[in-house]
């Protein structure tokens, strides 16, 4: 791949109202950061993964972001990987580096496409194969699920999460999503507002009649125990977040079976769902 293939193709999607700008929204995330959100995104990947720590396991980060995820990783003592085609993601990924693992030759840091199969035959393979809420934002998420079976070594695991199919609500979603890459820059804050209120207003009512405030108002202060991360970033990244594909569990099921992968763990939720997947030897 040349050079500036992924900046100059992910700057003509952006301007084209085709790309959310994700990097951007991480890059605020990034104020954010503290102690305690890397403590949470080291406990979701222990969960997750059922496992202490990552010491003598290779890890790719397909898609880093904010590159939250890669840290804990290399934290957990994992040799780790990662790549993004945002340029401000891959920006993000490397600040984190920067200031936690500046000389450390364990983490390497890339500018690359998960649908570039070239480069990602140049990578080898990798013990942890890691891809939260990505491949679904590529503009070909069947294909993306496909080009990272390679990446998975004998044996090896691979833990994705990806937009679950509800129908209508999923369709409606897409149109939002479009909307608010389509508008000028200035009035997507206005835009998110809009949209999100009534959401929000809705889900504060549900909590009133039903005599849980508290629980409402403490999901503010708790979020970012769940992965580490930020509800307002996260909300920003839910709405303006496009392209926007979705799946049905049983649909990845069966496409990564067939590939000779065994599902280890599964965690639905309204809007991802979470995978877990073991590659049998010589698959």
């Amino acid at each position: 791949m040349a050079d500036n293939a992924v900046p100059a193709g992910h700057r003509l999607e952006v301007e084209r109202g085709e790309r959310f700008t994700f990097g951007a929204n991480w890059a605020r995330f990034l104020e954010l950061l503290d102690e305690e959100r890397i403590a949470s995104a080291e406990a979701s990947l222990r969960e997750m993964l059922e496992v202490q720590d990552l010491a003598g396991r290779r890890f790719i980060d397909v898609g880093s972001g904010s590159g939250l995820f890669s840290l804990a990783a290399c934290r957990l003592g994992a040799t780790v990987h990662s790549f993004d085609y945002d340029p401000q993601s891959v920006a993000c990924t490397r600040e984190l580096k920067r200031r936690y693992f500046p000389d450390d030759t364990r983490w390497r840091v890339d500018e690359a496409s998960v649908l570039d199969p070239a480069y990602l035959a140049s990578l080898g393979r990798f013990d942890i194969v890691y891809s939260w809420g990505v491949l679904h934002h590529t503009g070909a998420m069947w294909q993306a699920l496909d080009n990272v079976v390679p990446l998975v070594a004998d044996g090896g695991r691979l833990f994705i999460a990806l937009y679950n199919d509800e129908g209508g609500a999923s369709r409606r979603w897409t149109t939002v999503k479009r909307i608010y890459c389509r508008l000028p820059a200035a009035l997507r804050g206005v835009f998110t507002v809009l949209v999100y209120a009534p959401i929000e207003i809705r889900y504060f009512l549900v909590h009133l009649v039903r005599f849980q405030l508290g629980e409402y108002f403490a999901g503010f202060r708790t979020y970012k125990r769940g992965r580490g991360m930020s509800r307002i970033r996260d909300m920003i990244d839910w709405i303006g977040g496009y392209p926007f594909e979705v799946s049905r569990p049983g649909e990845v099921f069966d496409f990564y079976r067939a590939r000779g992968f065994t599902l280890a763990r599964l965690k639905t939720g309204e809007s991802c769902n979470e995978f877990v997947f073991d590659r049998s030897a010589g698959a």
